[in-house]
């Protein structure tokens, strides 16, 4: 007991017993840790990031720059993340076929795994938004199609209409209609801010708040009722007071016709 409390107290005693604690750990990490998963999953960005720098080179190098770093046709793509490249070729809005005030969103000619690849390569350019999960953009609360609608009509209907019906803008660009948007591309375009819109980002707009406000946006798209009749678009009282006027006057002007009309027949009889 004595040889064993003089070992103890010798003063490589602690450095042995920290030594084989860390063989001990590594071993059991080296052991247990899912090495060949990590090593598969890098490989497998590695070669979505190859595959769609190919791809970024054929279709948008010519405006952005082989490296994305921009050019005088286009903007630099380093730092915008995998969610803008997502919603931009995912509405067909790039690439884009000329340039103009706005690029409208047009019909897609990626498929979506390719879109992951340009995606993955882009975000290599430098940290940005994510594309988000479907658990990120969907709300499952009973409450969230009001909530959003309240965070609707104060962030968005300025611009995008009380109904998500579109509106114009300044410099001949528009807020577009958001009636058939899907629920990620809503979310995404909140993420990134495209265009004229402003980004909300997670210091802005909590993801929270961003699920309620696709909710509310889905819901007016595709379940609302509309309790007035014809919607004409719903763009307010412009539409409404123009059918007044064509179709409420000319429905009067047309029995005014008819009454003068009728009255000179019965005179000369």
């Amino acid at each position: 007991m004595k040889k064993l409390s003089a070992r103890r107290r010798h003063p490589l005693a602690a450095l042995v017993v920290l030594l084989f604690a860390l063989a001990i750990t590594g071993g059991a990490y080296a052991a247990f840790a899912p090495a060949e998963k990590a090593q598969a999953d890098s490989s497998a960005q590695s070669l979505a990031i190859d595959e769609g720098k190919r791809l970024f080179a054929v279709g948008c190098s010519s405006c952005h720059g082989l490296n994305g770093e921009g050019s005088a046709d286009g903007p630099s793509l380093v730092g915008v993340g995998s969610a803008a490249v997502d919603f931009q070729v995912g509405t067909g809005r790039m690439p884009a076929q000329q340039p103009g005030a706005q690029i409208p969103k047009k019909k897609n000619i990626y498929s979506q795994s390719d879109i992951d690849q340009m995606a993955a390569f882009v975000a290599s350019l430098g940290p940005g938004p994510v594309t988000p999960t479907s658990e990120q953009y969907t709300s499952t609360e009973t409450d969230a199609i009001s909530k959003g609608g309240d965070l609707f009509r104060t962030n968005c209907a300025q611009c995008h209409n009380f109904a998500g019906a579109g509106g114009a803008l300044t410099q001949g660009k528009y807020a577009p209609s958001l009636e058939g948007v899907s629920a990620k591309h809503i979310f995404e375009a909140m993420q990134t801010g495209p265009q004229s819109m402003p980004a909300f980002p997670e210091s802005t707009m909590p993801e929270k708040q961003k699920q309620e406000i696709v909710a509310f946006v889905r819901y007016q798209a595709n379940e609302a009722p509309n309790p007035g009749g014809l919607t004409l678009g719903s763009l307010g009282p412009v539409t409404e007071g123009l059918f007044g006027w064509i179709f409420g006057l000319g429905v009067l002007i047309a029995v005014a016709i008819w009454v003068a009309a009728h009255t000179t027949k019965a005179k000369k009889s």
